[in-house]
C-alpha cells in the first residue's frame, strides 16, 4: 500500500537512530542515488542538495510541473505512475485563429505539449496546482503518493525566494511524504542549459534509471553543441541582431506592440552563447512591454516569435492587420522571421530546448546550416529524445506547430 511505503520512508529518514529498521536505504553512491533499487528506500540528492529518502520501488508519483518532469518520466517509462499533476497546461490542448489584412483565416488546432499528445490520460488526472493556484494539499494527501517531484521555476512555482514556494514545500513533507525538488534555470543568476541536464539526472535517480536518464541529457546537450561547434567562429562584426518578440494580444491591450526578451533571459542565452548572434534588444528584462516606434527603431535582422498569451506563427507578423504598422522593419521585408514551437506555460525550458536553438540557428545563419532541413531534422530529434516512430514524430511536429517550416519557412530550404 502507497501509505505504508511512506511511512517506511519516514523511518529511514531517521536512520541515524533506528538504523535496523531501514538498513535498505544503506550504500548511497558518490552520484546521490543508491544502487538498491528493491523494496527498501534509497537516498536522491535534489537540487536544493538536500538527501531524500524514496522507496525503492515507486508506484505512484505526483508531479508539479509544465511537461519536463513528465518528459523525463515518458522516456524513462515511468510516466504511468503519475497519479496527480499540477499544471493545467499538460491537461489542454489549444486553438487558434488568425486573419490577415486580405481576409485569410489561419487556423492552429489541438496544439498541445508533447508530454499530453504522448500521454492522453494525463489530461484526466487530478490537478492539484497550478499558476496563479495554491497547492491543494487535500487532494495530494488524498492521492496516497509514493514521492511528489515539483519544479521550482516552473511557473505553478515560480522561485526559491517566495516564501510561498517554501511553505509548500515544507507543507508535503509534513504530510511525510517525500519531496524531490528540482529547481529551473529561472531559479539561478546566470542563465544556463548546465540545470536542465543536472534535473533531468536528479529525476533518473528517484527511478533508479541514472543511465538512460545521463543518455538523454547527453543527447540535448549535443544538440546544441553542434550549433555552438558551427558558429563559434563567427567574427563579431557579421554577427546578425535576433529578436525574441512576444506578438502577444495583451501587450496590444496595453498600447505595446509586443513585447520582448532581454540580455538576462535563457533566450538571450541561446541567442548569444549557443548561436553567437546579437540579442537585438540590449537591457535585462523578461517579456518587456515595446511599442510599435521601439520595435521598429531596433529593426532587428531576424525576429523569432515565442509562445506568449497564445501561437504565433510567421505569417501573423507578415499579413496579420496589426502588425502592417510594422511592414517596414528588416526582418518583415527580407521575410526573416521563424517561431519558436508551441511552448505552453513557457516559465522555463523543457526537453525541447534544443529545437529553440536551431530554430534561432537555421534563422540567424542559413548558409552555414544548408544541409540541415528543419521540417527533417525535427523528425529524428523526437523520435532520438522520446523513441517514437516516424509517423508519431509527424504527430509531435504538428502538435508544436512547427509545420510551418515545411513549406513556407525561408531559411528551411
Amino acid at each position: 500500500m502507497p501509505a505504508k511505503k511512506t511511512a517506511y520512508c519516514t523511518i529511514c529518514i531517521a536512520a541515524v537512530l533506528l538504523l535496523v529498521l531501514c538498513a535498505g536505504c544503506m550504500g548511497q553512491s558518490a552520484g546521490g542515488a543508491d544502487k538498491k533499487h528493491g523494496d527498501g528506500c534509497r537516498t536522491v540528492v535534489d537540487s536544493r542538495g538536500v538527501a531524500v529518502q524514496v522507496p525503492g520501488n515507486i508506484e505512484r508519483v505526483v508531479t508539479v510541473s509544465d511537461g519536463l518532469i513528465e518528459g523525463v518520466m515518458t522516456v524513462l517509462g515511468e510516466q504511468e505512475k503519475i497519479v496527480g499533476v499540477g499544471s493545467s497546461c499538460i491537461q489542454r490542448n489549444f486553438n487558434y485563429t488568425y486573419q490577415t489584412v486580405g481576409g485569410e483565416t489561419y487556423e492552429y488546432k489541438d496544439g498541445m505539449n508533447p508530454v499530453t499528445y504522448l500521454n492522453p490520460g494525463i489530461m484526466g488526472l487530478p490537478r492539484v496546482g497550478e499558476s496563479s493556484a495554491g497547492i491543494n494539499y487535500e487532494t495530494l494527501a488524498g492521492l496516497e503518493p509514493d514521492v511528489v517531484i515539483l519544479r521550482v521555476g516552473s511557473c505553478t512555482l515560480r522561485s526559491m525566494e517566495d516564501e510561498g514556494v517554501q511553505k509548500t514545500i515544507q507543507t508535503i513533507e509534513s504530510l511525510g511524504i517525500p519531496v524531490v525538488v528540482l529547481k529551473a534555470h529561472p531559479c539561478y543568476e546566470e542563465p544556463g542549459l548546465s540545470t536542465v541536464s543536472d534535473e533531468i539526472r536528479i529525476v533518473g535517480d528517484v527511478f533508479g534509471k541514472e543511465d538512460k536518464a545521463g543518455e538523454l541529457a547527453d543527447y540535448l546537450e549535443s544538440q546544441t553543441q553542434l550549433v555552438f561547434e558551427r558558429t563559434k567562429d563567427i567574427p563579431e562584426g557579421d554577427k546578425p541582431s535576433v529578436l525574441v518578440f512576444g506578438a502577444s494580444p495583451r501587450s496590444r491591450k496595453e498600447g505595446g506592440a509586443g513585447n520582448v526578451k532581454g540580455t538576462d533571459t535563457i533566450e538571450s542565452y541561446f541567442i548569444e552563447e549557443i548561436a553567437h548572434a546579437k540579442n537585438a534588444y540590449r537591457e535585462p528584462g523578461n517579456s518587456v512591454l515595446i511599442s510599435a516606434e521601439q520595435l521598429l527603431a531596433l529593426d532587428p535582422d531576424v525576429i523569432i516569435l515565442g509562445t506568449s498569451s497564445g501561437y504565433h506563427p510567421p505569417e501573423e507578423l507578415y499579413s496579420a492587420p496589426y502588425y502592417q504598422n510594422v511592414a517596414e522593419l528588416s526582418a518583415v521585408r527580407n521575410r526573416r522571421i521563424s517561431s519558436f514551437p508551441w511552448e505552453p506555460c513557457n516559465c522555463a525550458k523543457r526537453l525541447e530546448y534544443p529545437i529553440d536553438v536551431m530554430v534561432i540557428a537555421k534563422a540567424a545563419y542559413p548558409d552555414r546550416f544548408s544541409d540541415i532541413e528543419l521540417d527533417e531534422w525535427l523528425l529524428d530529434f523526437y523520435m532520438n529524445v522520446y523513441g517514437v516512430d516516424d509517423a508519431t514524430a509527424r504527430q509531435l511536429r504538428s502538435a508544436q506547430w512547427m509545420d510551418w517550416c515545411i513549406y513556407t519557412c525561408p531559411t528551411c530550404g
